[in-house]
């Protein structure tokens, strides 16, 4: 009778532990979502449409924001390994995730970066993001529309500033590189005079850390812009701003507007993310463009390319080209599914943002 009651809990105990491993309750397969932060409003959006499209495909799903603290989030990581996920889809903080990405390596658990390249990792497979490189391209060739930069010349030559994200996000770099491939030319011909650090290309890395925004923090934007004001643009009336993303883009804003020559007439600030407060700087003049990626498509094709991992099958996410060449994380080259942006203006934001149902026409004034 004992060692029947032994082998009972043996049997038991080993149960746990294939549950433990695999499933959740009422056994549906577990993906654990990850996202750095709640600061930028676009995470939030982009952890509450991953968590809804991974239920409405019959998984279980759980979401965690790490406070743009690497820590943190690899302690959330450790937590869904423990509680049995069967994949995780992170967006990373930085690459302090390397330990969380190996630990579920060899645990045996699909990780697919969201939106963010881990670099540094031979860990993993799979990337999911949009053409960060045609982002950059759109905030470039905004401003190159605006200032008319065909038409300038060396005698009357435009004025900007440039920012940069953070160092520790990949797409940082490509949205960077992106802008510079249509802002370069008129550097060298001389008609666009850049004020500040004048990298003109993310290569340039002594240069570029001077521009770049330590985790997207809109503080450092605005200090930043403010020290610019007073410091290597006092004596310059500038016609643009290159920033990188709407919450970066808002806090340069409201710098400029404590310059007296800039009250009436805003240099052309560039954006991304299609954020609720930069379409209604857009709306008002304030904010010349930003770019939309619609987190609910990404969100989508992050989970249906979970879900085909999952299944053991091959991959067809509709409306995203595989790129299988550009993204190197320095350890080896993953699979990389690119979907597209959408340039927003003046012009278009109520087509864009409104009429497609992301937001309402009441949220803007």
């Amino acid at each position: 009778m004992k060692k029947l009651t032994v082998l009972c809990l043996v049997l038991l105990l080993a149960g746990s532990m294939v549950f433990a491993q695999g499933t959740q309750e009422g056994g549906k397969k577990f993906i654990g979502l990850a996202m750095p932060e709640t600061h930028v409003e676009r995470w939030q959006m982009d952890g509450a449409a991953l968590q809804a499209a991974a239920i409405e495909l019959g998984y279980d799903a759980e979401v965690a924001y790490g406070d743009a603290d690497q820590t943190k989030q690899n302690a959330q990581i450790s937590d869904f390994i423990t509680k049995g996920a069967d994949l995780l889809i992170i967006g990373s903080v930085n690459e302090g995730v390397l330990s969380a990405v190996a630990d579920a390596r060899r645990d045996g658990v699909e990780v697919i970066a969201y939106d963010r390249l881990i670099t540094g990792s031979d860990q993993y497979d799979y990337y999911i993001t949009f053409d960060n490189f045609k982002v950059g391209q759109f905030q470039g060739g905004a401003i190159v529309k605006a200032l008319q930069l065909d038409k300038a010349t060396t005698a009357n030559p435009k004025y900007i500033t440039l920012f940069a994200g953070s160092p520790t996000d990949n797409n940082a770099f490509f949205f960077f590189d992106g802008a510079m491939s249509e802002l370069r030319p008129f550097v060298e011909k001389g008609v666009l005079k850049i004020v500040g650090p004048a990298p003109l290309s993310s290569k340039d890395t002594a240069n570029f850390t001077r521009i770049a925004t330590e985790n997207w923090r809109a503080d450092l934007a605005k200090q930043r812009m403010e020290n610019l004001l007073n410091g290597d643009a006092k004596n310059y009336k500038l016609d643009a701003v290159l920033a990188p993303n709407d919450t970066l883009a808002r806090a340069i804003i409201e710098a400029l507007l404590t310059d007296a020559k800039y009250i009436n007439a805003i240099p052309v600030v560039t954006g991304q993310d299609g954020e609720l407060a930069s379409i209604q700087f857009i709306k008002d003049g304030k904010q010349a463009m930003t770019v939309f990626k619609d987190t609910r498509d990404l969100a989508k094709a992050a989970i249906k390319l979970a879900d085909a991992i999952l299944k053991g099958e091959a991959p067809v996410i509709a409306g995203a080209r595989l790129d299988t060449t550009t993204y190197d994380t320095g350890k080896k080259v993953v699979k990389s599914y690119l979907l597209e942006p959408v340039n927003v203006t003046k012009d278009n934001y109520v087509q864009v943002m409104i009429d497609s149902g992301y937001y309402k026409a009441d949220q803007i004034r």
